[in-house]
């Protein structure tokens, strides 16, 4: 259970949370202080708009949160941001943001980066609501939060060694079965577009694999891109582009982080994991514009640009992943500028040709508050990722549809897994 839950506090106190539309009835049933303390202070129960009530002896009575229009179902989260170190319990709290959801806000909102500054802060603890298991809500957290830490750490201590040594140490605690393929040994077993990509960086490429769980279980397997530093290689990008490509792994994080929360929960499943791990750099042997390479799948590849390196490790990790023919394969990479311009931060598009499980996958999405958008894999566009000289072209001369372009790249590399997905996310 997470450290800012506890089973049971005598004389918590109470939080209220409440939509716009429903404060004046709120209010109404509420004691005339409460109620006379709200008025004066002019909460109108708008987004964020947190009210503390003092008692008659001057401590806290109770904490009120407006949630504006109720678009936001983790607006919880500001509970624990904000609270005085303190036990609290959830009161009168609009339905859908209370029970499991509400706890996981509230562990959510506790989430700090303190690796290279100590935090400071004392947090306040959460009566764990009725009915709400603690350990599933917990362990969904530690997975957000392994994956921020990962992603929030600089590239001088995450590369693509410190990235397998963070796999290698989850995989450990679950007992799943650990390798990695390292350096020239990518080649020696054909994976050359893993080794095309990191072979400029002294911090060799690798291909990070894992299993967990029973063989006869259904097969799903999550592959992460692993970019732990993205210098867009010889077609360099500016100093602003390159700013914040520390986050190039957020694939791969959020790989690991999904990994945990399967195998604590130990779901009934033969989960696999594929990273590849590397660092895109300029030296004397980068791989150039213009370049042509095998692939583990046997296709040839054109580069169309050294910044473009995403999509070229995840087709020798798709590719490898297809074989077994799973189940369920998902890819979660950080990989076009375009899917940000479509959707944005927030809303992060996906892919796939499998009409059930888009289904699934946008009620399950909406059920726990975690959207998603589905995009086309148009296939009009394919002539935009050929070749005049190899059977694919990493960056096309095109220069619009980006995010789709490049999951048509991916899907050439996944011919026989029954389900495939591919999401295309911010970190």
């Amino acid at each position: 259970m997470h450290e800012s839950l506890v089973k049971s506090a005598k004389g918590a106190t109470q939080l209220h949370a409440m939509k716009a539309s429903d404060l004046s009835r709120w209010l109404a049933k509420r004691a005339s202080r409460e109620t006379a303390w709200l008025k004066s202070t002019g909460f109108a129960a708008k987004d964020h708009e947190l009210v503390l009530v003092p008692d008659s002896k001057g401590g806290l009575a109770c904490a009120v949160l407006g949630l504006g229009k109720g678009t936001d179902k983790l607006a919880l989260a500001q509970f624990s941001e904000s609270l005085p170190p303190g036990s609290y319990a959830f009161g009168d709290v609009a339905e859908g943001f209370g029970g499991a959801n509400g706890a996981l806000a509230w562990i959510l909102g506790t989430y700090q980066f303190t690796s290279y500054r100590k935090g400071n802060r004392k947090f306040p603890k959460l009566v764990v609501p009725q009915n709400v298991n603690a350990a599933d809500v917990s362990r969904i957290a530690e997975g957000v939060f392994l994956a921020r830490d990962l992603i929030n750490t600089p590239s001088n201590d995450m590369g693509p060694q410190e990235l397998a040594a963070a796999a290698r140490d989850l995989a450990k605690k679950h007992g799943a079965k650990f390798s990695v393929i390292l350096g020239d040994e990518l080649l020696k077993k054909n994976f050359p577009l893993i080794h095309a990509v990191g072979r400029a960086s002294s911090r060799a490429p690798r291909l990070i694999d894992f299993t967990w769980g029973k063989p006869g279980a259904p097969k799903l397997t999550l592959v992460g891109k692993g970019v732990c530093f993205d210098s867009g290689g010889l077609d360099l990008k500016n100093s602003a582009g390159m700013l914040t490509m520390k986050k190039d792994m957020g694939g791969s994080a959020t790989v690991l982080g999904l990994a945990h929360m399967i195998m604590d929960a130990k779901l009934n499943v033969r989960l696999r994991v594929l990273i590849p791990a590397v660092e895109n750099s300029v030296s004397g042997n980068a791989y150039r514009p213009g370049d042509v390479f095998p692939s583990r799948k046997g296709l040839t590849v054109e580069i169309g640009n050294t910044d473009a390196e995403g999509r070229l490790v995840l087709a020798d990790a798709l590719t490898e992943a297809d074989a077994e023919k799973p189940e369920l394969l998902i890819d979660l990479a950080t990989l076009t500028g375009a899917a940000r311009a479509a959707t944005g931060m927030e809303l992060p598009p996906y892919f796939t040709d499998d009409e059930v499980l888009s289904a699934d996958l946008t009620h399950h999405a909406s059920a726990v508050q975690d959207p998603v958008w589905r995009l086309p894999l148009w296939r009009g566009y394919e002539s935009a990722i050929a070749s005049p000289i190899a059977d694919l072209n990493n960056s096309p001369n095109y220069g619009l549809a980006g995010s789709i372009t490049a999951a048509l790249f991916l899907n050439r590399f996944v011919t026989n897994t029954k389900s495939w997905m591919h999401l295309d996310i911010g970190a």
